[in-house]
């Protein structure tokens, strides 16, 4: 099992963290966020990791990642950075992780040993952790349904917290057999709606069109950083010990 970690993109919303440097490597708990995810997918046996680069693509330089470059990155979505390495998702599994993120070895283990050719983590006690990060929890909320363990509708804008089963995390495993139904849907769109389709879009794309994607529950801890009040967020989980599960 490798690991892909998506690093091409700015986070232009985090303001002067990410002036000089990636996302991933915004601080968190004084060590960067990029630590956090090696941390837990090492932790889980997994001493093979990739990362897709873009923006200041040289600050991850040195530190035991096999580069993809997405050059580009200002231009394209999320899935045109995991094309860039397509030749490693055609050869064995593979973890695939946002950037912005962080989560506990258990989560990496829950996805390894999860059945299916491709499987998402999410939480099913989203509600609590949208709850501290927005003033209305529904206005960043999508739906995200399940028949069993087969996830049947993911990423509608909705205000029914019914129609929520839990929150994608942006923890994803590809075998090469998934990616490849991966790149036969992607054959099927053009150039353009390629280059701007994000993730949760292609998973949706591909549960429309029948295939299995398999839902594997993951209670916290675990957080997804879109700005400076997400990273004081979860400063005071460290400093209150609720983070001590995230390694």
């Amino acid at each position: 099992m490798r690991a892909l970690i998506l690093a091409a993109g700015r986070g232009s919303r985090m303001g002067p963290l990410t002036d000089a440097v990636p996302k991933c490597l915004v601080p968190l708990g004084g060590r960067p966020l990029l630590e956090w995810q090696m941390t837990a997918l090492r932790t889980a046996g997994i001493d093979t990791i990739g990362v897709v680069r873009g923006y200041s693509a040289q600050a991850l330089d040195g530190r035991g990642l096999v580069a993809f470059d997405n050059p580009r990155w200002a231009d394209t979505n999320m899935v045109a950075s995991l094309v860039c390495a397509a030749t490693w998702l055609r050869e064995q599994p593979a973890i695939v992780s946002y950037a912005d993120i962080f989560y506990p070895t258990s989560a990496v283990a829950a996805l390894v040993a999860a059945p299916g050719d491709i499987a998402i983590t999410y939480d099913p006690d989203w509600l609590a952790l949208w709850s501290q990060r927005f003033a209305d929890p529904m206005s960043d909320a999508e739906t995200f349904g399940l028949s069993g363990s087969r996830v049947v509708d993911i990423g509608r804008r909705t205000t029914s917290v019914d129609e929520i089963c839990g929150q994608y995390m942006g923890l994803l495993k590809f075998t090469p057999v998934g990616w490849a139904t991966v790149e036969a849907h992607l054959a099927t769109l053009g150039p353009s709606r390629r280059d701007t389709l994000d993730m949760t879009s292609l998973l949706a794309g591909l549960i429309q069109a029948g295939h299995w994607v398999e839902g594997v529950p993951v209670p916290g801890p675990w957080g997804e950083i879109d700005n400076a009040e997400d990273v004081a967020l979860y400063e005071r989980w460290i400093a209150d010990g609720r983070m001590r599960k995230a390694v």
